[in-house]
């Protein structure tokens, strides 16, 4: 909360800063890695070497669900994101709760978004092969669902070549080390870069 905080208390700066929100929960907020170790960081470091203008707002609140996002939408369309990245659901499925209620709950953040002028990167999720196949296959598909239906850009996993790989997670098995911190921010870089736009291509279609 404290990096939260500091977000929206940073002095304005004499230009327009470009801002994308990394919207989610642990795995945004990096639990258990250093600030500057968890992906968010990463991927801003990553947009300034290419040329890309952008701070990235780290707003991931460990434990959060796609209901908890969607209290936060308005707090977080404080930072007049141009594109946020969203990474919710995956405390929805291990506790095994509705996929409709997560369906409805993701929807409702991606439209509020919208409507407040940012595009949406929506990361997709998926369960262990232990919660059934049944819930397995409908909570993964949640997730392109709601990106047809909001016209968002899909990242159709975003621990895709993380998840279940020892020498990328912590011991939990559950969230990311350092090394796999670095390997999402490469994904996330790969589903930004169509979006993204240089400092003297502002104001262009």
């Amino acid at each position: 909360m404290l990096v939260l905080a500091w977000v929206f208390t940073t002095p304005a700066v004499a230009h327009a800063e470009r801002v994308i929100v990394a919207f989610g929960d642990s795995l945004t907020a990096g639990l258990g890695v250093t600030a500057d170790a968890a992906y968010p960081a990463l991927l801003e470091a990553h947009l300034r070497r290419e040329g890309f203008d952008y701070r990235v707002v780290n707003a991931g609140v460990s434990g959060d669900t796609s209901a908890g996002g969607l209290r936060r939408v308005d707090w977080v369309l404080r930072a007049r994101p141009e594109i946020v990245i969203l990474a919710l659901g995956a405390n929805d499925g291990l506790r095994g709760l509705p996929v409709p209620a997560l369906r409805d709950n993701l929807t409702a953040i991606v439209t509020r978004l919208r409507a407040g002028g940012a595009r949406v990167v929506l990361a997709g999720m998926r369960m262990p092969p232990n919660y059934g196949e049944a819930y397995t296959k409908e909570f993964a598909a949640a997730f392109p669902t709601v990106a047809r239906a909001t016209s968002s850009t899909l990242l159709p996993f975003l621990l895709q070549g993380v998840a279940g790989e020892i020498s990328l997670n912590q011991p939990d098995g559950i969230h990311p080390n350092a090394a796999g911190h670095a390997a999402i921010a490469e994904l996330v870089w790969r589903a930004l870069q169509p979006l993204l736009q240089r400092e003297g291509a502002r104001g262009r279609t």
